[in-house]
């Protein structure tokens, strides 16, 4: 019996440390808890910076709070990673956007590397591909100052609601968090289907609000159309018309109806594009009418002039200086041709803004579909570098403002910072040509960039 006892006295030191172990594995951080795409993911919802324990080193408390604040001052959805070097890079940035399901540009400093992704209606790929290859090689505390302040002038979109205070770095998870964020969780659902609703309707209001002041200007155009098809003079039965004639004019016309229904059917400042194309071609069938019957040769298929598209297609191209910009080559009419020869100004489309009557280039972003239409196929955007309209167009706010390529919103029609959950298009995360001069040999393969 004594034997027994002191056998059972000599392991109660043992048992002692056994019980340490236990409840320091219970108690302490987990490595899975702190580097765990979930957890990042619940960081970044609160905060746009986040700096995994492991990789502290990489960026001190105070220069993540400075980034923090730089990017909530300026209201964009950007996020910011600082993830240890031997954190596993297999689909890191889809899993990391399913998780926080929210739109915005994602940015994840791993070791010495860096890499970002973003969705298209915040931040188009080659634009991301751009800012992540200039920063490359730089210190960590330097590359992120540098990226995050090139990606704050570029980027489109607003910050997310869910943003508060709190440190950026990581720290363990207490049984008090874990409760709150699971009833966080719990409560998410409607919270984020709430969210999404009001700012959907906010942003419907806003299109309506700029398609009533495209609607002045379209309607200007379609009329100053119809007045052209009456003082043609053209009728289908008339001596010398032929089939070709009666055909210009019959593609005109459609061009005229299909104008008016389509400024009638529009809902959006993108659905404008389209009346403005059909009010494109109606005018070049005018222009082959009229070479028909003068027994000229057909006109080539040439842009609108670009100083007003009612002027009808451009004759050829002249150099024009814009206030305070560069000179560059413009599509233009006979006449205007003529002004700029005589070293006069050309006969401008002025609109109506806040500040007056401006040119239709320096009026705004509202404006860019209406010209889109008359112009399309990226020309516009070359055209007007260096200009204000031009400017909007060739950033990526007009893309999450008016839609890529003056079309849709993207997948689920979502803008940057709106809580979309896991509606996004994975391609936008996936590996677009490495997203920058990643290197670094062997790896997983994933989406974090062409060199894993």
């Amino acid at each position: 019996m004594k034997a027994v006892l002191r056998t059972r006295t000599r392991s109660l030191p043992g048992l002692l440390l056994a019980l340490v172990v236990i409840a320091l594995t219970v108690l302490a951080p987990r490595a899975t808890a702190a580097t765990g795409v979930s957890t990042i993911a619940d960081a970044l919802r609160k905060s746009p910076v986040y700096v995994d324990p492991a990789a502290a080193t990489q960026l001190s408390t105070a220069q993540a709070d400075t980034l923090a604040r730089q990017i909530k001052d300026a209201n964009k959805p950007l996020f910011i990673a600082v993830l240890p070097a031997g954190y596993p890079t297999r689909n890191l940035f889809t899993d990391l956007r399913t998780a926080t399901g929210i739109t915005g540009l994602y940015a994840v400093r791993l070791g010495d590397r860096f890499d970002a992704r973003a969705d298209s209606s915040v931040l188009p790929r080659t634009a991301v591909r751009n800012l992540v290859t200039s920063v490359q090689g730089e210190t960590a505390s330097n590359q992120l100052t540098d990226f995050t302040d090139r990606a704050l002038t570029n980027m489109g979109g607003k910050a997310p609601s869910t943003w508060g205070g709190g440190s950026a770095h990581g720290s363990g998870v207490s049984s008090t968090a874990l409760i709150t964020i699971g009833a966080v969780v719990v409560a998410g659902g409607a919270g984020a289907y709430t969210l999404v609703r009001r700012n959907r309707r906010r942003h419907e209001e806003e299109q309506r609000a700029a398609l009533d002041r495209l609607r002045v200007v379209v309607d200007e155009d379609i009329t100053a159309f119809g007045e052209e098809l009456d003082r043609l003079d053209f009728h289908p039965a008339e001596p010398g018309a032929d089939n070709a004639m009666r055909a210009d004019y019959e593609r005109a016309l459609n061009a005229y109806d299909q104008a008016k229904q389509s400024m009638a059917d529009a809902r959006r400042p993108e659905d404008v594009r389209t009346v403005t194309q059909a009010l494109e071609d109606g005018r070049f069938s005018l222009a082959q009418l009229a070479a028909r019957r003068e027994h000229r040769p057909l006109p080539e298929r040439r842009p609108p002039c670009f100083f007003d598209p009612r002027h009808g297609p451009s004759v050829t191209d002249a150099t024009w200086t814009p206030p305070g910009g560069s000179p560059r080559e413009v599509p233009v009419c006979a006449a205007d041709a003529t002004r700029l020869a005589d070293g006069r100004d050309p006969v401008m489309r002025e609109v109506d803004t806040d500040h007056g009557r401006r040119p239709y280039w320096d009026a705004g972003p509202a404006y860019g579909p209406w010209a889109g239409g008359y112009f399309g196929g990226g020309l516009l955007p070359g055209l007007l570098i260096g200009t204000a309209l031009g400017g909007w167009m060739s950033a990526p706010a007009y893309a999450a403002d008016y839609g890529t390529g003056y079309g849709d919103f993207g997948a689920g029609g979502y803008q940057g910072g709106d809580l979309s959950g896991a509606d996004f298009d994975p391609g936008d995360f996936g590996d677009f040509g490495g997203g920058g001069d990643f290197g670094g040999g062997g790896g997983d393969s994933g989406d974090f960039g062409g060199g894993f």
